[in-house]
């Protein structure tokens, strides 16, 4: 008996060594992944630093595209909610003249378009007031937690606004309500994904890593309406239904392996200095390349150089989180996010009327207007990755930003001009006009938000991460908000009303190009100054 105490003491003791790196408030699933690789791979050197920052980048990719899978639904089922009953034959105890009869009541009356609209605006304006409240709390708790129970009552009133249909509900106050509740919880995803992904990558290139982690809102659209679209005609419940089973899968996930920081599994990253325009300007300047060190070790070391503040901050203690007003004191976080409120206006309309349009534009079911639609999300997907690494490259968000804006407009025309004429056209149109209009918007909400929630004003201070990206997306959420409203309104006289739905959209874009000058002219300023000191540097070594 002592011999078994014995070996269990040597046992405990050889397995504290091997995890002096986990902190207990590490989730129980990475725990257990470091217990299973203790006991079967003991000599295996790794680095830890890069498994982990592509393990995050996974989990939380695979995080956000669920909170959009969960979106997605209801642009598919309001074209069954409201249709054209007279391509159907009435069953016999309905009235043949009831033009509303094959219609999902409270939706069955002529201002139908307009009830859909409230829909869309009882989720987009509590997701856009709720938003500036879940960055400030974000940065105050623990992101695991903020995130999985976002992620539990995001799919619970996915699940409830589907039983509205298995248990025939049809008060409108119903559906408003889940909704406006969706909208709630559905602010936890960003803020929260934004401020992990921003702490674990530190102050490297984020414009093409944040490109490509950006598709996840396309993909969950693409995903969403996939889902939504195979039920749509049988039993719309189930299009709501499904997305809430995946989403509360991968929130348990999130519960068990999400880490929030490095430091929870014994990683410390020295302090954020300034942007990384301006890391990377200094380290030109003083060819000091940054290095990483990774290491097992029971002390922690650290294992990011830092880039300006880097041998002037001893402390290892976490900065207090920023105000709401110091925030908003950054320079650009102002001229971004208004830019993101009309970019995002746009997007937002698509993302909940493009298949209803089809439908009214094309010979088209539900269904497959539905999977045509899928188009615009797949030229997002592209137009984030694309604008992401011209922005890494060029080191001018707004200026990729203006350029992306420019091209669009006329694509938006074009697509209502000839959009309808043939299925090939429409495909085409509607990638290119993905590309644009996602391209800046997925920019601003991610690198731009990262970049400048470790802005040099902060003195290293990366607590700014979720208020900053809550600000931006918040703003943004407003004008997301109002697109699908006005289209709603706009839309309301029929097939013949939808143009104006898009004259709208280009005027939108315009506004969100001009509030960007500012930026632009002081990119291109700062561009001619780096060239002419570049010019005037090779002209003293010749």
């Amino acid at each position: 008996m002592w011999v078994i105490c014995d070996l269990v003491r040597k046992f405990r003791r050889k397995f504290r060594l091997k995890m002096s790196g986990v902190n207990r408030e590490a989730p129980i699933g990475i725990q257990c992944l470091q217990r299973l690789s203790g006991w079967c791979c003991p000599r295996l050197q790794i680095n830890r630093l890069r498994c982990y920052q592509i393990f995050i980048l996974v989990l939380t990719y695979f995080t956000y595209m669920t909170y959009h899978l969960t979106r997605k639904p209801i642009s598919v089922v309001k074209s069954v909610l409201h249709q054209n009953c007279s391509g159907q034959v009435p069953p016999p105890d309905v009235d043949p003249n009831d033009e509303n009869w094959c219609n999902w009541a409270p939706f069955n009356t002529t201002d139908a378009n307009t009830l859909l609209g409230a829909l869309d605006s009882a989720f987009l304006f509590t997701y856009a007031g709720a938003m500036f409240v879940s960055g400030m709390v974000a940065e105050r708790v623990d992101l695991r937690y903020f995130l999985s129970l976002g992620m539990l009552f995001s799919s619970i009133f996915c699940y409830l606004f589907g039983v509205g249909k298995t248990y025939g509900i049809h008060n409108i106050s119903y559906y408003l309500l889940v909704q406006a509740g969706a909208g709630i919880s559905q602010t936890t995803g960003w803020p929260g994904t934004v401020a992990i992904v921003g702490k674990w990558f530190g102050n490297s290139k984020k414009g093409l890593i944040f490109g490509i982690w950006n598709s996840h809102t396309s993909l969950g659209n693409i995903f969403g309406t996939l889902i939504a679209d195979r039920f749509v005609e049988q039993d719309w419940a189930l299009s709501f239904i499904y997305p809430a089973l995946v989403m509360g899968t991968v929130g348990t996930l999130v519960f068990l392996f999400l880490v929030p920081e490095p430091r929870m599994v014994g990683i410390v990253l020295t302090e954020r200095g300034p942007s990384s325009r301006q890391s990377r300007r200094s380290s030109e300047e003083d060819d000091a390349p940054s290095q990483v060190i990774v290491g097992d070790q029971p002390q922690p070391e650290p294992t990011e150089s830092t880039s300006l503040l880097g041998s002037s901050r001893t402390s290892h203690t976490p900065p207090g989180a920023v105000s709401l007003s110091r925030a908003l004191r950054i320079p650009g976080v102002v001229e971004f996010s208004l830019s993101l409120f009309f970019a995002k206006l746009v997007s937002y309309t698509f993302l909940y009327w493009l298949p209803l349009y089809i439908n009214t534009s094309t010979n088209l079911s539900p269904t497959q207007s539905g999977d045509l639609s899928t188009a615009f999300d797949v030229g997002g997907i592209t137009g984030a990755i694309l604008a992401g690494l011209v922005a890494d490259c060029t080191g001018c968000p707004g200026i990729v930003c203006a350029c992306f804006y420019v091209l669009c407009a006329p694509t938006l025309m074009a697509y209502q001009a000839w959009g309808a004429s043939s299925y090939i056209l429409n495909v085409s149109l509607l990638l290119a006009a993905g590309v644009l209009v996602n391209g800046p918007y997925a920019l601003i909400t991610t690198a731009v938000s990262a970049e400048l929630g470790t802005h040099s004003s902060l003195a290293g201070n990366a607590q700014a991460l979720a208020t900053v990206a809550a600000i931006i997306d918040g703003t943004g959420s407003v004008g997301a908000a109002l697109g699908p409203l006005l289209a709603g309104v706009v839309s309301s006289g029929g097939a013949a009303a939808w143009p104006r739905v898009f004259y709208m959209l280009i005027v939108c874009d315009c506004l969100a190009l001009f509030l960007l000058l500012r930026i632009v002219k002081a990119e291109v300023l700062r561009v001619r100054l780096e060239r002419r000191l570049a010019a005037s540097r090779q002209t003293r070594i010749e």
